[in-house]
C-alpha cells in the first residue's frame, strides 16, 4: 500500500507523567525544537489533534465551524 504524497503517520508512547516524545522525522519536517509550545486541539468525536504551529488557525477555524454545524444540527 502506497502512502498518498505529504501524508506521514508516526506512533508516540506516553510516559508516566503524560508527557510524549515526538518522532524525530515528524520534529525535522515541522520543525519543532526543545521548549517549542504546541497546541494540541481534541474532539471527542473526531480525536486529537497537535497542528504545525503555521497552520493552528486553519485547524482552529475548522474545528469551531464543525462545532457549530454539530449544535445546528441538534436543534
Amino acid at each position: 500500500m502506497r502512502k498518498p504524497k505529504g501524508k506521514y503517520a508516526w506512533t508516540a508512547t506516553v510516559g508516566e507523567k503524560g508527557q510524549i516524545v515526538i518522532p524525530k522525522q515528524a520534529r525535522d519536517l515541522f520543525d519543532i525544537h526543545p521548549g517549542d509550545q504546541l497546541v494540541i486541539l481534541g474532539d471527542e468525536k473526531r480525536g486529537m489533534a497537535i497542528p504545525p504551529k503555521e497552520s493552528l488557525e486553519m485547524f482552529a477555524n475548522a474545528i469551531f465551524e464543525t462545532d457549530r454545524a454539530d449544535q445546528q444540527e441538534e436543534h
